[in-house]
């Protein structure tokens, strides 16, 4: 079963970048769809971006087109998320799935923490 480690979050000003990492270790990466969700408080978990195995094809949640990048590195079994022009509404811990169809596939990480302040 596949682990995984979320990295990268912390605290930006609003129109600032981050760039997330998630290390996957175990199961079969290179063949599975990736997914980074975020949950902010008082909120459900929602899925943000998605991106298949060979790294062809993505999905974006209407709220982050055009300013996040789901990208990934098949050699490190790793999955990357590049925020730009974050906004406040971006504040939530951020974690990183295997995706069948639309849901989470697998256990959770402990998420990574993204704060942004306005």
């Amino acid at each position: 079963q596949v682990q995984l480690v979320e990295s990268g979050g912390g605290l930006v000003q609003a129109g600032g970048s981050l760039r997330l990492s998630c290390a996957a270790s175990g199961g079969n990466f290179r063949s599975y769809t990736m997914g980074w969700f975020r949950q902010a408080p008082g909120k459900e978990r929602e899925l943000v971006a998605r991106i298949n195995w060979s790294g062809i094809s993505t999905y974006y949640a209407d709220s982050v087109k055009g300013r996040f990048t789901i990208s990934r590195d098949n050699a490190k079994s790793t999955v990357y998320l590049q925020m730009d022009s974050l906004k406040p509404e971006d504040t939530a811990v951020y974690y990183c799935n295997r995706v069948l169809g639309v849901s989470a596939s697998g256990p959770w990480g402990l998420g990574t923490q993204v704060t942004v302040s306005s």
